[in-house]
């Protein structure tokens, strides 16, 4: 209960960090454009509703706001649309300006959105990101995988020619073949041995929903590889059988009627087929080896100790891989992933339009606090990649033309510019309001769909 509670802290306490940090920067984008442009900043707001803390700060005593609701924020510049503007300041109010400057503060915040996640995606590579090598673990007889000769203990070292040293790469470009319509995919293996193959897999019935949906190895028949939990206790579950023997949390499982056990699994496996049976186990305690007899309860004809074994654990170095560049290497990446990235969300809400991906797809601030929360736990540097994963989604979101969006304040100057001159103010109240209802039903669904996989899950 314990450890829940404070997963469920980590995960707000990330989520609210990762928010603020994206939204200042996508309003500092706006404010710092607006001001060296010559435009009055009143407020500066992280969040939304009941002020938290405020100073005023500069020259122009522009309020710094942090606010109840941290999701999203805003910068309100002068406006005469907004309230009576002093004649000598009037030369600074944001709708006194040419196209060209209040186009310039529009796309600046998106732009630096897009800045922030090439510095991020540029800090990553420089650290190294280190996961799990693209290793094959279980290989389901007759699967797809089966049929095409993948085995367990192969390594997948490219897939149509580009290098995938972990399985998040793997699922990467995989992803983005389906985008391009591409079902012939190559894969390039290396054995145990040290013998390279090439092994051609046909996706043609694959949809790029079963990847966003997690069933793409399960379609496909095999996992990565995943070592064995060490076998060692680190909660008892009250009146249960392990507390009946005594056990203790850090207790290291040794043997079990004679038998080395190696793993969680060994463990686990033997307690379970052992249901009212009793057992002689040898385990290490404060570096002691000791003796304890211990009888599995039966729960459903299986064994059951009521203990829990380690969420997480040192992986052994051979099984893990650490990608990390030199600075102009760890740049020209950041650019090209922020690129790839940007162009993936593009192809990605272009289907979801044209519905061939499922809008169970789209995710919202659940989801975010969830992943958020895990990364912060795995480290600086997973984080980090988030944080520009993030970065990106704001920024190409933001583009969009839709109303009350920085993509629609510039849908709306671009057809001033063709126009010649603004369009009336009830046309552009009623396609605010259209993109109210647009955003709104956006975040309805976002939120349902996140409602619904933890309900699921």
């Amino acid at each position: 209960m314990l450890s829940f509670i404070i997963t469920i802290i980590i995960t707000i306490l990330a989520f609210i960090a990762l928010i603020g940090i994206l939204v200042a920067v996508h309003e500092f984008g706006h404010a710092w454009t607006a001001h060296r442009l010559g435009v009055k900043v009143q407020r500066f707001s992280i969040g939304f509703g009941q002020t938290l803390w405020m100073r005023h700060l500069g020259p122009d005593d522009t309020e710094f706001v942090i606010a109840a609701i941290p999701l999203g924020g805003y910068v309100k510049m002068l406006d005469e649309r907004e309230g009576e503007v002093p004649v000598e300041e009037l030369h600074r109010a944001f709708n006194r300006q040419s196209l060209k400057v209040r186009t310039a503060i529009v796309v600046a915040g998106p732009l630096f959105n897009f800045l922030f996640a090439i510095l991020a995606y540029m800090l990553v590579s420089l650290f190294g990101v280190t996961g799990m090598k693209a290793l094959v673990g279980e290989v389901i007889p007759h699967s797809l995988a089966d049929r095409a000769g993948f085995q367990t203990g192969y390594q997948i070292m490219a897939v149509n020619g580009q290098t995938t040293a972990r399985w998040d790469n793997v699922i990467q470009i995989t992803l983005e073949r389906l985008l391009n319509e591409e079902y012939e995919l190559k894969y390039s293996v290396q054995t145990p041995t040290g013998n390279q193959y090439e092994l051609s897999l046909d996706l043609q019935n694959f949809t790029i929903d079963d990847i966003a949906e997690k069933e793409f190895l399960d379609k496909l028949g095999m996992y990565p590889f995943r070592p064995a939990a060490p076998a060692q206790i680190t909660e008892i579950v009250p009146a249960s059988a392990a507390q009946r023997a005594n056990l203790q949390a850090g207790d290291k499982i040794l043997a079990v009627d004679g038998e080395t056990i190696k793993n969680w699994d060994e463990w686990a496996d033997y307690i379970s087929k052992r249901p009212n049976t009793e057992i002689t186990a040898s385990i290490e305690r404060n570096q002691q080896t000791l003796t304890v007899l211990i009888k599995p309860d039966n729960y459903n004809g299986q064994g059951r100790m009521g203990v829990y074994g380690p969420r997480q654990f040192d992986i052994p170095e051979q099984y893990l891989i650490t990608e990390r560049y030199g600075l102009w290497q760890a740049l020209t990446r950041g650019v090209f992933t922020t690129w790839e990235m940007s162009v993936l969300s593009l192809r990605v809400m272009f289907k979801m339009l044209l519905l061939e991906i499922s809008p169970k797809n789209i995710s919202g601030a659940i989801s975010i606090a969830e992943y958020a929360g895990k990364t912060v736990q795995l480290g600086f540097v997973a984080f980090l990649n988030f944080l520009g994963l993030v970065s990106v989604s704001l920024a190409v979101i933001n583009l969009l033309p839709i109303p009350l969006l920085d993509g629609g304040h510039l849908l709306l100057y671009a057809i001033e510019g063709v126009k010649g001159s603004p369009l009336t103010e009830a046309t552009e109240y009623l396609l605010q309001r259209i993109g109210l209802v647009l955003l709104l039903s956006l975040m309805g669904l976002a939120i349902f769909n996140d409602l619904t996989r933890l309900l699921n899950s």
